[in-house]
């Protein structure tokens, strides 16, 4: 379903020996490959579990969940390649694998599906593709699985992605073909082709079933297993490495210039070095730039007396991310009211991780950490007059406390830093809590520079402090407990690591 862009093909200015004997010359002359059988991923033993529920959710249907393609990034260049994440879920596979394969789930006569990943395996060094194939030979990106690879590792049916054509469209008309419609669009184009010969409203019916799909991929990853959950805690960890090494290099940030831009690529190599790289674009925010919420830029100076607001994470190589921040004053030591401000968001915080237990309803964390955020607020006089706690937490006619703390207090987490985006309001900010769910809890308070409202003490700081929190049988546990909160500890922090 993958190749080459328009755009590639006009631009391609490589000289590609063509002769038979160069030909001959290019394949002969390499050591035998490495035989040995490739050892079956630890994710293996959860998969089967989550394609089974998938099945029972759809029992006729054939299922197809591309991983997608390439995409350019300038001319002949293209991103790194990530997969889709349903994808990923429901095969284990991270990191950069496979562009273009296709994983689908075949219905079987007597029920159930057969597991089937059709993908580009393997070329022979006699191929144009070992040598002249740019975006997928060997000599050029390196070897590729082989079908017995594949089938090794995952415990599924492997296939060539030429087969993938007719074996999608066997039998169309008397099974419903069904697609991951956003994961490649090339794909999902082909699986229209196979359903040309619906009227109107079956096509409408059957698109309909597509969506339905992907809403289920994305609600099912609402609970984590037991190896979701380490991979989880493999990217706290690894996050915690990435701040404390940010911690460290601050003095530098400071002294070299443009030092948003200096801890941003601080972060971005424990990242690439510990797993994929980031979940997301990093936020690192100093001083003013913390009352932008995705800032993103990170153009800015550091300067000492600041606070530096970052907010980041490591995607570890199954994809799995982190999403992490800390608000640290850049001297070491808060300001009287850098600490004020920082308090009243931490006991907003505090407040969150006591609501978030099994039982309660998603929204009841944000409204636990917002009613401190209200009475903080209201305490400053900062509230129109007139306006209490009740009143402003109104949700019709109040939200006056949304002036300074603008986004909601957690999401879901996982293979997206914003996990499960598609389940329905039911699934998501209505629903129970419970164990193996993981969320951020992340209040915070930002009084920009121009707010006249604010008090002069307050204007140019922005806190926010966020946490990637497990529901447990009992409660929860903090997986971003290595890095500290309370702001004496924080202080301390900061002076031991600069002590090394």
């Amino acid at each position: 379903m993958g190749g080459v862009s328009e755009k590639q093909q006009q631009a391609e200015h490589r000289s590609r020996p063509g002769g038979a004997q160069f030909r001959e010359f290019v394949a002969s002359g390499w050591a035998p490959r490495d035989t040995t059988p490739t050892a079956r991923a630890a994710v293996a033993d959860f998969t089967p579990a989550r394609r089974e529920a998938l099945s029972r959710e759809f029992p006729e249907a054939r299922l197809v969940i591309p991983a997608g393609g390439l995409k350019v990034r300038s001319n002949d260049c293209d991103y790194q390649f990530r997969p889709h994440s349903a994808f990923a879920w429901v095969t284990g596979l991270g990191a950069d694998r496979e562009p273009d394969a296709v994983f689908v789930l075949e219905p079987r006569p007597e029920g159930g599906h057969e597991a089937q990943m059709f993908f580009k395996p393997l070329a022979g060094r006699d191929t144009e593709e070992f040598f002249g194939d740019s975006r997928y030979g060997e000599f050029w990106v390196g070897a590729r699985p082989t079908l017995d690879d594949m089938s090794n590792e995952l415990g599924v049916t492997a296939r060539h992605i030429d087969e993938f054509g007719d074996a999608v469209a066997k039998d169309a008309g008397a099974v419903d073909v069904l697609v991951v419609r956003d994961a490649d669009a090339d794909v999902t184009a082909h699986i229209e082709q196979v359903r040309s010969h619906l009227d109107e409203a079956a096509t409408e019916a059957v698109q309909a079933k597509d969506a339905e799909l992907a809403r289920f991929l994305s609600t099912a990853r609402l609970t984590k297993d037991a190896w979701e959950v380490g991979q989880m805690r493999e990217a706290c960890d690894a996050t915690a490495r990435g701040f404390e090494a940010v911690v460290a290099d601050l003095p530098e940030a400071v002294h070299r210039g443009r030092g948003e831009r200096w801890v941003e690529g601080v972060f971005g190599l424990h990242a690439r070095h510990a797993g994929n790289g980031v979940g997301y674009d990093s936020i690192c925010a100093s001083g003013d730039h913390a009352n932008t919420l995705h800032w993103i830029k990170n153009t800015g100076e550091i300067r000492s007396g600041d606070l530096l607001l970052i907010d980041a994470g490591v995607e570890v190589d199954s994809l799995f991310t982190a999403d992490v921040t800390r608000t640290l004053p850049v001297s070491g030591t808060f300001s009287p009211a850098q600490r004020e401000i920082y308090q009243a968001v931490l006991d907003a915080q505090n407040a969150g991780f006591a609501a978030a237990k099994p039982g309660a309803r998603f929204s009841d964390v944000h409204a636990a950490a917002i009613r401190v955020i209200a009475e903080r607020l209201h305490g400053w006089g900062l509230l129109p007059e007139g306006v209490d706690v009740e009143a402003t937490l109104d949700p019709e006619n109040g939200q006056y406390h949304r002036r300074w703390m603008v986004h909601g207090t957690s999401h879901h987490l996982g293979l997206d830093v914003h996990d499960c985006a598609l389940a329905r309001k039911e699934k998501y900010m209505e629903a129970e809590l419970s164990e193996g769910m993981i969320i951020t809890i992340e209040p915070g308070l930002y009084f920009k520079a121009d707010d006249e409202l604010a008090p002069e003490r307050f204007r140019g700081i922005g806190v926010r402090i966020e946490d990637d929190v497990l529901i447990t049988a009992d409660g929860n546990e903090n997986l971003s407990k290595d890095l500290p909160r309370e702001p004496d500890e924080v202080e301390a922090w900061i002076k031991d690591v600069w002590s090394r």
